[in-house]
C-alpha cells in the first residue's frame, strides 16, 4: 500500500506501489515500493566503519534518506554509511541472493510481517532486542513496531510512513442522496448502499479485476467479527484456522453486499491500475471506496480539485454488531523496516546508524514535508503545522489510537499461500464460490 510484497505473490500490491510512487511528488502517504535503479554505493558490509545501506529508489523519499545520510555521516567521526538504491523485482531478487552471503548490506529495507518473517527464519537477520532500548522503541507506534517484532524479538524498525485502509467518499454524491454522514456501523452501510442505489450511483468503487482491491473487505471484516487472533492463527498456519466460524460470517457478509448491488455489476472489469475506481469515487458515479491511505494522494494527482474543494471525505471501518474485534483495529501496511544483516561485518555501527536517523526530529519533519505519516509517537504538534493536516492527522490517529494493525494478507502470508487465497477470493466476489466452498479450499493441502 505501498509496499512491495515478495516477488509473484500478487501483481495488485506491486501496483499499489507504483500507484503510491506516482503520486509520492504531490503527496507521499505511501510507502516506497517501486522506483528505477540508482548508483549507490558498491555491496557488501566492507569494514573500517562503513555501513552500507540497501534501500528502494524513489524521487520523493530518497532526498529525505540521503539528507539523513549526510547527517550521519557529518555528525560520526569513524563511521560512514553510503546508500544504494534498486528498483523494486530487483532488489527483491538480489537481496534474496546477497542476504547470507559476503556481499550482503549492513543494512536493508523490507515490508515487515511475513517478508520478514521469511530472512529471520533462514538465520539472515539480526535481532535487535538487546540493542535498542525501552526509550527507543518507546518513540514509535507500538501497533507499527509490532510487524517488524517476531516471537517477541525485534527484528526491524519502522523507518517510512504508515499506510491503514480506511473508508472514502464522495460528499456531494452523498449530499445528493440525503446521506448526511459516513457511515458509522454495519446497518448504517447496508442503509447507505440501498440509498444510493436509489439514486442510480454504484455505492461502492471496486477494482474488482484485481483481487487485492477485494482483499481489504475481508482482511476488515473478519478483524470486526471475529478480532486479529483469527487472522494471527491463519498466518501462523495453525490446522483448522480458515475454518473458524468467523471467515465464514465475514464472507458471508461479502457475499451479502454483492447481491446487494453494493459494488453495481461491471466491478469484475474494473482496474485500479488504471485508476478505475478512484475515477468512479471523483467523477461522482460512486458514493464510496475502501482504500489505502495513498487514495488521498492518488486522487490528489489525478482530481484535484475533487479534494481541494473539499469534496473527499474519509473515516473509519464501520462497527459490525456481536464482533470480537475492536472498532479501533486497522489493517493495511504499518510501514516500510530497516533490519541489520545477521552477519554484518559493522553491526554496531550499522545499529548505531537505524537508531541515530529514523526518530531523529528533522527526518521526522522532512517525512511529514512529502507528505508521508511518520510511525513516532508524539508528533500530533508536528502533524497539525504540515501540510494535508487535515487528512494526515486522521490517518495518524487512526494509527496511534489502534490496539491491532494486521498487515495486509497477500503481504503477510507466504507466496503459495496468499495468491490461493486471492484466487479464491475473487471467485467468491465473482459468484463462483460459497463461503464454505472458500474455506474448504484453503484449508486443502
Amino acid at each position: 500500500m505501498k509496499s512491495a510484497p515478495t516477488l509473484g505473490v500478487t501483481l495488485g500490491a506491486t501496483l499499489r506501489a507504483t500507484a503510491a510512487v506516482s503520486a509520492a511528488a504531490v503527496l507521499a502517504v505511501t510507502a516506497t515500493a517501486c522506483g528505477s535503479s540508482g548508483p549507490g554505493a558498491a555491496g557488501g558490509s566492507g569494514g573500517g566503519g562503513r555501513v552500507t545501506v540497501w534501500t528502494l529508489q524513489d524521487t520523493a523519499f530518497n532526498p529525505v534518506q540521503k539528507k539523513s545520510v549526510s547527517a550521519y555521516n557529518a555528525a560520526s567521526k569513524d563511521t560512514r554509511a553510503t546508500m544504494q538504491t534498486f528498483v523494486n523485482d530487483p532488489y527483491k531478487q538480489k537481496l534474496q541472493t546477497a542476504l547470507g552471503s559476503p556481499n550482503a548490506p549492513d543494512v536493508f529495507l523490507n515490508w515487515g510481517g511475513g517478508n520478514l518473517s521469511t530472512y529471520v527464519k533462514s538465520g539472515e537477520v539480526a535481532d535487535l532486542s538487546a540493542d535498542l532500548d525501552a526509550t527507543f522503541t518507546a518513540k514509535f507506534l507500538p501497533s507499527v513496531l509490532a510487524a517488524g517484532t517476531l516471537d517477541g524479538k525485534v527484528y526491524g524498525v519502522p523507518m517510512e510512513g504508515v499506510q491503514p485502509v480506511a473508508l472514502f467518499s464522495n460528499k456531494d454524491v452523498f449530499a445528493a442522496a440525503g446521506i448526511t454522514a459516513p457511515p458509522a456501523t454495519w446497518q448504517d452501510l447496508l442503509a447507505d448502499i440501498d440509498t444510493l442505489k436509489a439514486k442510480k450511483v454504484t455505492p461502492i468503487a471496486l477494482a474488482g479485476s484485481q483481487a487485492w482491491t477485494e482483499l481489504m473487505w475481508l482482511e476488515y471484516l473478519l478483524d470486526r467479527v471475529g478480532g486479529p487472533e483469527v487472522f494471527a492463527g491463519i498466518q501462523a498456519g495453525t490446522p483448522g484456522a480458515w475454518d473458524d466460524p468467523a471467515v465464514a460470517t465475514a464472507l458471508g457478509m461479502i457475499r451479502d453486499l454483492v447481491e446487494r448491488g453494493a459494488f453495481g455489476t461491471n466491478y469484475g472489469s474494473v482496474s485500479q491500475d488504471s485508476g478505475g475506481a478512484d475515477a468512479l469515487l471523483a467523477k461522482g458515479r460512486a458514493g464510496m471506496e475502501l482504500m489505502g491511505s495513498w487514495e488521498y494522494a492518488g486522487q490528489l494527482a489525478t482530481a484535484p480539485k475533487f479534494v481541494k474543494d473539499g469534496k473527499l471525505g474519509w473515516t473509519t471501518f464501520p462497527t459490525v454488531p456481536g464482533g470480537k474485534g475492536d472498532p479501533k483495529n486497522v489493517v493495511g501496511n504499518p510501514s516500510n523496516f530497516f533490519s541489520v544483516t545477521a552477519k554484518s561485518a559493522n553491526r554496531s555501527d550499522a545499529v548505531d546508524f537505524v537508531k541515530k536517523t529514523v526518530t531523529e526530529p528533522s527526518y521526522v519533519s522532512d517525512l511529514l514535508s512529502i507528505g508521508q505519516v511518520p510511525a513516532v509517537a508524539g508528533i500530533d504538534a508536528q502533524i497539525k503545522a504540515s501540510p494535508n493536516a487535515d487528512y494526515t492527522g486522521f490517518i495518524y490517529q487512526l494509527v496511534a489510537g489502534a490496539p491491532s494493525f494486521t498487515q495486509s494478507w497477500d503481504q503477510a502470508l507466504d507466496p503459495a499461500t496468499a495468491q490461493k487465497l486471492l484466487t479464491n477470493l475473487q471467485k467468491v466476489f465473482n459468484k463462483q464460490s460459497t463461503p464454505q466452498q472458500f474455506v474448504s479450499a484453503m484449508d486443502a493441502k
